[in-house]
């Protein structure tokens, strides 16, 4: 199974959660919102599902933010989950040193979600627990898969931890 993939737009990951979600609606229409934008296929890989789908719980979450944390706290959590998404197909088409590199940055962004969910739970934004536990567990499944994926890439990152 594939799906559409535009680094750096939100239409981009609006596209993808169609495709992954509604695969029985026609899709069609939407390929005209695209011209002009780059578009690379990709599959819907077990991280790239992860991210996604931190992406949309965050979206439907950060709604029900009080408005003092909506704009700030819930923004940066919006963003850094699009950044996610950007990260892991980066990471999907680089080649080799570059590969590390971005997965390098991809734990490091994983690990940036962590604290600003941990931050939000903290200042009681998320409207209840269950909101924080769902975030948290998209969050933890794509860190390991990350950091696995990073291990396979780049081995000496793994004797580093000691």
């Amino acid at each position: 199974m594939f799906g559409l993939c535009v680094a750096g737009s939100d239409l981009a990951l609006l596209i993808a959660f169609i495709m992954a979600h509604y695969r029985h609606l026609p899709v069609a229409p939407l390929f005209p919102l695209l011209s002009g934008f780059t578009v690379a296929v990709m599959p819907f890989t077990g991280i790239w599902k992860a991210a996604l789908d931190l992406a949309v719980h965050l979206e439907h979450a950060v709604r029900r933010f009080p408005r003092y944390h909506k704009y700030t706290l819930g923004t940066e959590l919006r963003q850094t989950a699009q950044r996610l998404c950007r990260l892991v197909a980066r990471a999907n088409d680089a080649k080799d040193a570059a590969r590390a590199v971005a997965l390098d940055e991809l734990v490091g962004a994983v690990e940036e979600m962590k604290t600003l969910l941990t931050l939000a739970q903290e200042v009681k934004a998320f409207a209840n627990f269950n909101e924080f536990a769902g975030a948290a567990e998209l969050t933890v499944s794509l860190g390991k898969q990350s950091g696995g994926w990073r291990r396979r890439v780049r081995p000496e990152a793994s004797t580093r931890r000691g």
